[in-house]
């Protein structure tokens, strides 16, 4: 059983001991991490540019996983880097398990809220609206209602780990919680194993 690795890791220095680091964690499990930056079975064609080869070769891996786990750490702002949420959706497209994880205690709204600092004001309805009128998205979910939507409507878990800022992209605690989920979904038992 192959699981897709999706997260902003890739963009680390030691990438390559992260991917090793979730492989071994994989593997403990029964499971086969697929990382984005692995070579694909079958490489895309030659000619093309550099970043559309990317591109295939990642949709390649994850049309070849049995299901998906997400780093959604806040990246470079309060939600999920987009690139890692594409491939989220493109999976749960496919109709395969999605799983996610963040290393961020604090909640989508509460982030966005802080993102945007003074912009931010208040509705006469008592909502949060930016600077353009636009409304601040505050459900209480982790991130963007459509990941953690698509992650419960694919019987996944997103499991979040309050760690220190300077440890967000390394600490894979969270990560392994979803790694036993993941093992369990993939042999037809629930993800969680709590009642709640």
């Amino acid at each position: 059983m192959r699981i897709y690795l999706a997260g902003p890791e890739v963009f680390l220095a030691d990438a390559a001991a992260i991917a090793s680091a979730k492989r071994a964690i994989c593997a403990r499990h029964g499971l086969v991490g697929v990382f984005p930056t692995d070579h694909p079975d079958q490489a895309p064609e030659d000619g093309e540019p550099g970043w559309y080869r990317l591109y295939l070769a990642n949709e390649a891996h994850i049309r070849g996983c049995d299901a998906l786990i997400a780093n959604l750490t806040p990246f470079r702002g309060p939600s999920a880097d987009p690139g890692t949420v594409y491939e989220l959706g493109f999976m749960r497209g496919l109709g395969r398990p999605v799983l996610g994880y963040a290393n961020a205690a604090a909640h989508f709204g509460s982030r966005t809220l802080a993102a945007l600092g003074p912009a931010a004001r208040r509705r006469a309805d008592g909502a949060w609206e930016d600077a353009e009128g636009m409304a601040v998205e505050d459900f209480d979910l982790r991130d963007n209602l459509m990941l953690d939507g698509g992650i419960r409507a694919a019987g996944g878990i997103f499991e979040t780990e309050a760690v220190p800022p300077a440890a967000r992209w390394r600490d894979l605690t969270a990560f392994t919680r979803c790694v036993a989920a993941a093992a369990r979904l993939l042999r037809g038992q629930p993800a969680s194993t709590s009642s709640a």
